[in-house]
């Protein structure tokens, strides 16, 4: 879609229009495709990379801009910019049924992975496969919403499959040997959510850290694979997360 705007004189390309009512108006934002949602679960925090222009329209498509007094009357601000990512953050992005659909699609897949990464089977103590994560989502009829924050959603998740199945979140922690373990030390760091003690004796890697559930496959591929069997992995305890974390980092 192209849209000229005698506003400015610009012609705007890719557009996708966010819509928040306030006071009984209707005002408009013009940003790029595929960046609205990536600012939305904080992936951009460059707001010029989405925004196509820091101006407020009452209709995009028309390049109307919305009159200086309804924006100071409705906002109490005629800061431009400010007005923007209020919309942005609160706004109804309008997009067709088939994108609407596609979007929803790739939101229940993401919220699903965040799920599945943050989260475990508290009897078996392990993480559960994200197929399994998405087919229990489908049984309790859960409904995603794409204009949402993806992590908090989660959250919201979480609590709906506590009551159908076991599950928690927690971190795992683990104590990692492995002979001329030198070689494997960054890989496991940067899986690692923190790392609580790591030495190299003689050679031999020895480390105790922290990770998400998510990660724990990744580990074992480390230390049961790429060595050989020579690697030693042990889950030493689950650190839960209390309910009152409102965050999923």
């Amino acid at each position: 879609m192209s849209i000229f705007t005698p506003t400015n004189q610009i012609r705007l390309t890719n557009v996708a229009v966010v819509r928040m009512k306030k006071g009984g108006k209707r005002f408009e934002i013009a940003c790029y495709k595929n960046k609205v949602m990536s600012w939305r679960n904080k992936v951009e925090k460059d707001i010029d990379e989405v925004l196509q222009t820091h101006v407020v329209f009452t209709n995009v498509s028309k390049g109307q801009a919305a009159k200086k007094e309804d924006i100071i009357k409705c906002f109490g601000t005629d800061n431009q910019t400010q007005i923007c990512e209020e919309i942005l953050s609160k706004g109804e992005l309008q997009i067709s049924e088939k994108e609407r659909q596609v979007l929803l699609e790739s939101t229940f897949k993401d919220i699903a992975t965040i799920v599945a990464d943050k989260c475990i089977n508290p009897e078996t103590k392990r993480p559960y496969p994200m197929s399994i994560i998405e087919k229990s989502m489908k049984e309790c009829h859960i409904s995603v919403k794409p204009n949402k924050n993806s992590k908090q959603q989660a959250l919201e998740v979480i609590k709906k499959l506590q009551e159908v199945m076991p599950i928690a979140r927690s971190q795992m922690k683990l104590r990692v040997s492995i002979p001329g373990g030198k070689a494997y030390r960054n890989k496991l760091k940067e899986l690692a959510a923190s790392i609580e003690s790591q030495n190299m004796d003689e050679g031999n890697l020895q480390m105790v850290f922290l990770i998400d559930p998510g990660n724990f496959r990744k580990v074992d591929e480390i230390v049961t694979n790429e060595t050989k069997g020579k690697g030693q992995l042990e889950v030493i305890s689950l650190k839960d997360i209390q309910e009152g974390d409102e965050a999923l980092e």
